[in-house]
C-alpha cells in the first residue's frame, strides 16, 4: 500500500473513532421516565467500529486475513488445534454434527438412523441437525435448578443404536461435564458441546467446548461477543476438522483457502468417485455441504471484540450475582439456580424459575415486568416435543419430561449482559420487589 493510501486510511479511521465516541457521548443514559432494560444486546466501542471499517476498505468480501486471525485467536483461547468460523452458531451446530456423518471418519462415522441423546428443553438449532442429518433424537428431561440434561437418566437410555450426545450448556451453566464425558468414554459415544450461550464458562479450570469431540459457538449480537451473525466450530481432531471445513465450504474435497489454487500440488491429477482422472480438484465434492462461511468484515469485529471478552464475562458474573443475592430473599417463590462442583459459569442470562405453588403465575409477572420496560425471554423452545415443527417428526422420549414441562410453564429469564449497568439492575430489583411485596394488589 502506498504512503498516500496509508495516510488516507489513518485519516478515515481517526474520523470513524471520533464519530463513534461522539455518538456514544450523545446517547441517552437510562431514563426512569421511559425505562428500557434489554434482555441482551451488542456492546461495542470505537475500536470495534474502526476495525470493521478497516476491513471493509480492503473490500475482500468473503473469508480472508481477518478470518484467519480470528480463527487462530479462538483456537488459542480454547487451547484447541482448530477453530473454523461460520456464518452463525446454528450453522456451526449443523456443521459439527454433519462432520460426524462424513465418510472421512471411516467406520466410526454416524449413519442414518443412529440415535443422538439430547435435552428436551433446548434451543431448536441444537436439535435440528439431528433431524437434518437423518439421525434420531432421543429426548431426556432436564433438572429444575441447573436447566441441564438429567444425567441420571442417560445410561438407561443407551441402546446399540446410540452413537452420540449433543447438548448445550444452558444459559452458560455448564452441564455435568464429569458424568457426561465418562458416559461417552464408557459407551464410545461422540460428544457435541453446544457452547453458544457459554463462552468463557469453565469446568475444573478448562473452557467448556474442550471436552467434546467437537463443539460450537455463536457470535450473534445477544451472545458474549458479537460479529453480528457468526459462529464457530472447534475440534482437536484433524479428520473432524477436515470434514467440518468441507461441509462448511460447499462439501468440496479441496482444502485450498478462498482465492488460492493448487495447495495440494496436484490439482489436475486426482481420481475420485466416478469422475474422470484429472478433474479439477476445486470442483470435486466429497460431502453433501453448504456455503456457511462468514465474511472477513464479521471476523474483523470478532478480533476486536475478543480483546474485551474477559471484562464482558466479569460484568455478566457481577450482574448474575447481584440478582442471585436479591432472589435469595424470595426463595419461597423461586427455585434458585445451581451449578455443579467444579463449574465456573459465564452466564448468558438469569433464569427465574417460579415454584408451581407460588401465589402468582409466570404470565402475571412477565406482563408486569414488560409493562415496566424490563425485557424477558422464555427458556428458548420450552418442551421441544410440543413445538409445531416437531409434531410429525420421529423421535424417542425417555420418561414424562415433567421438569421440562415445569420450566416451559413457570420459567423465564432476564438479561445480565454488559450493557446492563448499576442503575438498570437496581431498577430491575425494585420492580420485582414492588410486584412481590404487593401480591394482593397486583
Amino acid at each position: 500500500m502506498s504512503d498516500k493510501l496509508e495516510s488516507l486510511k489513518a485519516e478515515i479511521l481517526k474520523k470513524v473513532r471520533e464519530y463513534q465516541n461522539t455518538r456514544e457521548a450523545e446517547s441517552k443514559g437510562f431514563d426512569r421516565k421511559n425505562p428500557k432494560v434489554p434482555v441482551s444486546g451488542k456492546v461495542f466501542d470505537e475500536e470495534d467500529v474502526a476495525t470493521l471499517i478497516d476491513s471493509s476498505l480492503d473490500f475482500w468480501l468473503t473469508a480472508g486475513k481477518f478470518t484467519d486471525m480470528f480463527e487462530s485467536e479462538l483456537a488459542k483461547l480454547f487451547g484447541l488445534r482448530y477453530a473454523l468460523m461460520t456464518n452463525s452458531g446454528s450453522s456451526a451446530n449443523l456443521i459439527a454434527l454433519s462432520a460426524l456423518t462424513s465418510k472421512f471418519l471411516g467406520d466410526s462415522k454416524l449413519n442414518d438412523g443412529d440415535e443422538v441423546i439430547t435435552a428436551a428443553a433446548s434451543f431448536p438449532t441444537t436439535v435440528n441437525p439431528i433431524f437434518q442429518c437423518g439421525l434420531a433424537p432421543v429426548f431426556l428431561d432436564v433438572e429444575l435448578d441447573t436447566y441441564n440434561i438429567d444425567t441420571s437418566k442417560i445410561e438407561e437410555t443407551i441402546t446399540n443404536k446410540t452413537k452420540a450426545i449433543m447438548i448445550a450448556h444452558t444459559l452458560g451453566n455448564p452441564f455435568d461435564v464429569k458424568k457426561i464425558t465418562k458416559i461417552c468414554q464408557d459407551y464410545n459415544l461422540f460428544l457435541i458441546e453446544d457452547c453458544c450461550d457459554a463462552l468463557g464458562s469453565k469446568f475444573n479450570g478448562k473452557m467448556v467446548g474442550t471436552f467434546g469431540d467437537v463443539s460450537t459457538m455463536s457470535f450473534y449480537p445477544a451472545h458474549h461477543i458479537t460479529t453480528g451473525e457468526g459462529g464457530a466450530v472447534f475440534t482437536d481432531n484433524p479428520m473432524i476438522k477436515r470434514a467440518a471445513e468441507s461441509i462448511r465450504d460447499w462439501g468440496r474435497d479441496c482444502w485450498c483457502k478462498t482465492g488460492c489454487d493448487g495447495t495440494c500440488g496436484k490439482r489436475f491429477d486426482w481420481k475420485l468417485g466416478n469422475l474422470p482422472h484429472g478433474y479439477d480438484h476445486k470442483y470435486i465434492y466429497a460431502n453433501v455441504g453448504y456455503n456457511l462461511k462468514a465474511t472477513d468484515m464479521q471476523a474483523a469485529i470478532g478480533c476486536s471484540q475478543l480483546k474485551k471478552l474477559s471484562n464482558f464475562i466479569k460484568i455478566r458474573k457481577d450482574n448474575f450475582e447481584f440478582y442471585l443475592k436479591f432472589f435469595r430473599k424470595y426463595n419461597n417463590f423461586f427455585i434458585l439456580p445451581k451449578i455443579y462442583d467444579g463449574a465456573d459459569m459465564s452466564p448468558f442470562g438469569y433464569l427465574i424459575n417460579i415454584h408451581s405453588d407460588a401465589p402468582f403465575k409466570r404470565q402475571e409477572l412477565v406482563r408486569y415486568l414488560e409493562s415496566k420496560g424490563i425485557a424477558t425471554r422464555m427458556l428458548f423452545g420450552g418442551n421441544l416435543t410440543k413445538q409445531p415443527a416437531y409434531m410429525d417428526k420421529k423421535y424417542r422420549v425417555i420418561g414424562g419430561l415433567e421438569n421440562t414441562d415445569s420450566l416451559m410453564n413457570n420459567a423465564f429469564w432476564i438479561g445480565v449482559y454488559p450493557g446492563i449497568n448499576n442503575e438498570m439492575r437496581e431498577y430491575v430489583v425494585e420492580i420485582f420487589a414492588d410486584f412481590l411485596e404487593n401480591l394482593d394488589s397486583n
